[in-house]
């Protein structure tokens, strides 16, 4: 057995069989309501590129540098 060392301090409910625009949207529902919009972008983002750089999964990997990408190009 692995040892699983991410551990996030909350789930999401992203999967890599959702749409983007559900998984998007899970990822920004599952951000602090009371930061900015900005900062929920920032938040979001962070959250999947997190999940991106610590999965072994290429599709997830790629599903998940996708979404981070989408919020981090909101931002500029």
């Amino acid at each position: 057995m692995k040892n699983k060392w991410f551990h996030p301090k909350k789930h999401t409910g992203w999967r890599k069989t959702q749409k983007a625009s559900t998984r998007r949207f899970r990822l920004l529902d599952s951000t602090d309501k009371r930061k900015s919009m900005h900062n929920r972008y920032l938040e979001a983002g962070r959250k999947a590129q997190a999940l991106a750089n610590v999965t072994e999964d290429s599709e997830t990997k790629r599903k998940a540098k996708s979404d981070a990408e989408y919020f981090f190009d909101k931002l500029r």
